[in-house]
């Protein structure tokens, strides 16, 4: 098959080249493309400004889009116009390829308690607003479309929890706050799964993996293994709640199987530099 990746950092980058070992054809979109393995094609287009030339005979469309700027016009610039711009290419050639748009967790805000795919929206920043805005305009063009939820991603060269435990400067809340994460690896193999491999797939789907936890925790595991001592506790808790704990059961029964299920196989992978961070 035809695949166009379009967004191709560490993350699109890692799904084209799992695309490309299965036998298909990919092209990649990025204003640089020459930073690109050569096995992934590439076109330099800058998705917040222009539309890309989509190849008549494409089968897949990944969008994974990467805002440069933490702001509502950032995200707006990247994820809305960058969607409408990929979306409108499609269109003008007549085509309806299998279309991903990788989206996020933050959609639903400060929610505590257990969350999945039928728990309503409820963006709390300006950046999680425009993720929503993304999904409704993919959804009204394309109803047939995916949108991937993923969690935080962590995994090769994301080290930054890691160095704040090695140097003593991660600290934890007296109370529970749980977080909700996905290696890179998995991330890039449900994008792969959900494109090929489910047959009728649904419109959303939660990109987490098996084991919501108390950051506290993650922090702790990784003293243990780093050999450091564990992070202090804060005399007063962060503002809010304990944050929401989302499920994957859906992604697990389209047949997805992950290969780092938890944080524990998970960090320890990018302790050991398992795998490497696309440029």
């Amino acid at each position: 098959m035809r695949v166009l990746l379009a967004g191709c950092g560490d993350l699109g980058t890692e799904a084209g080249l799992r695309f490309a070992a299965a036998g298909h054809h990919v092209l990649g979109l990025r204003r640089t493309p020459d930073l690109l393995p050569e096995n992934i094609e590439g076109q330099a287009v800058d998705l917040t400004r222009e539309r890309p030339a989509v190849p008549g005979d494409t089968d897949i469309v990944v969008i994974v889009l990467t805002a440069d700027r933490r702001t509502a016009a950032g995200y707006r610039s990247t994820y809305l116009d960058g969607l409408t711009n990929v979306l409108d290419a499609i269109d003008e050639k007549g085509i309806r390829p299998r279309i991903l748009f990788v989206s996020s967790t933050a959609v639903y805000g400060d929610i505590d308690g257990v969350v999945d795919e039928n728990t309503p929206t409820a963006p709390a920043s300006a950046t999680a607003e425009m993720l929503v805005a993304a999904e409704e305009r993919l959804h009204s063009r394309f109803p047939e479309a995916i949108a991937l939820r993923l969690a935080g991603i962590y995994g090769p060269g994301r080290t930054s929890l890691i160095d704040r435990v090695r140097d003593g400067t991660a600290t934890v809340d007296p109370g529970p706050k749980y977080t909700n994460r996905i290696h890179r690896d998995d991330a890039a193999s449900a994008i792969v799964h959900l494109t090929t491999a489910v047959e009728s797939p649904a419109p959303v789907y939660m990109g987490v993996d098996h084991e919501p936890v108390d950051r506290a925790r993650i922090l702790r595991f990784l003293a243990e293994e780093l050999g450091t001592a564990p992070p202090a506790v804060r005399d007063s808790a962060e503002p809010g709640g304990a944050g929401k704990r989302c499920r994957n059961g859906r992604l697990l029964e389209s047949g997805f199987r992950f290969t780092y299920p938890d944080y524990r196989a998970g960090y320890r992978a990018v302790l050991t530099e398992r795998g490497a961070r696309h440029r």
